[in-house]
């Protein structure tokens, strides 16, 4: 895929430091395995990459209970685990991860050095960034779902699992997320509805033979989660419809966990960076944006794939593409090089 770069000459000026914000050789936007990954890359470069890391640190993945198709661990571990060795070792080689901080707004329109702004009030510059923001959990948009979130409706069952002991939760989905995270509540609820809107799941095979074989689960086909309902401010059941037969249901319960999907964190770059219809920022196979020195990897980008391994080759792919582009600022034969690239 070709690209058309964006590029601009910034005025002697702007390419100074003004003493306020000295300008970072790299920064990564993100904490999750592409932007823990790339922070590793780049700080074995010696670039002293600065990650703003985000409210969630390790992003997604480290709500994952249980990882077991991650290369180099068999026995499986789980998502804040790794998450933590990640960290360790980004910083071992002197990456900088500032956490609970997270991206408010960017300025790519000018060329490098790029102006980034977090919303604790902090301002910075850098040569060059790598967006690695991940994607957020999709919602249902149904009545009683927001009103009732934190109080039975729920997206990370690691996270809220222990409060539904001996009690019933509905799982909405049918993917790898979804039956994973149903599994994860067998520990702990007496029983687990997977409300899917399809007639088989879409999970991996291995996944499905656990999900039938665990005797906690149950499946409701073919049916949709038209609304959450509740009583004294808790989630008391659910409202379904079978979209074959159009019969309606009101089906207790006393949690709901929706994982139905993720929309990528990309709507702060948005007139800032290219993004397809579905709100992905586009790359090239380099990880390459429209803007020049504007790299992206992970879930933010990857609309097909997103799993940890593929995120993780993403995030080295876009830091060895950063370390090249910014060895080409500093050495003009190189240039010509990487353009080629």
């Amino acid at each position: 895929m070709k690209l058309n770069l964006t590029t601009s000459t910034p005025d002697a000026a702007s390419t100074e430091p003004t003493g306020e914000n000295p300008v970072e050789k790299l920064i990564v936007l993100g904490s999750g395995p592409a932007g823990l990954t790339a922070a590793l890359y780049a700080a074995r470069a010696k670039l002293n990459p600065l990650v703003v890391g985000g409210h969630e640190p390790g992003g997604q993945v480290s709500l994952t209970y249980e990882i077991e198709n991650y290369p180099g661990f068999p026995e499986g571990l789980s998502g804040q685990a790794l998450v933590d060795l990640m960290t360790r070792q980004a910083e071992k080689f002197g990456a900088r991860i500032k956490l609970f901080s997270a991206v408010s707004e960017v300025d790519f329109s000018h060329g490098s050095p790029f102006t980034i702004k977090t919303d604790d009030g902090q301002a910075y510059r850098a040569e060059a960034v790598i967006v690695t923001t991940g994607a957020t959990p999709r919602h249902l948009n149904i009545p009683g779902e927001r009103e009732l979130t934190g109080n039975g409706v729920s997206y990370c069952a690691t996270c809220d699992g222990f409060f539904f002991r001996d009690k019933r939760v509905v799982v909405v989905g049918g993917g790898d997320s979804a039956i994973e995270e149903a599994l994860f509540l067998t520990r702990f609820a007496s029983r687990v509805d997977v409300v899917h809107r399809r007639d088989e799941l879409r999970a991996g095979q291995t996944l499905q033979q656990r999900a039938f074989a665990n005797e906690k689960m149950h499946f409701i086909w073919d049916t949709v989660v038209d609304e959450v309902v509740g009583e004294d401010g808790k989630v008391t059941g659910v409202r379904l419809s079978n979209i074959k037969t159009g019969e309606q249901t009101l089906y207790p319960t006393d949690g709901v966990f929706i994982f139905i999907g993720h929309d990528p964190n990309s709507d702060i770059f948005t007139g800032q960076l290219e993004r397809d219809d579905f709100g992905y920022v586009v790359t090239d196979k380099l990880m390459r944006t429209n803007v020049e020195g504007v790299f992206a990897a992970g879930e933010v980008q990857d609309r097909i794939f997103r799993q940890v391994a593929t995120s993780v080759g993403q995030g080295t792919a876009a830091a060895l593409t950063a370390e090249r582009w910014l060895a080409a600022r500093e050495v003009p034969e190189l240039a010509a090089t990487e353009s080629a690239g």
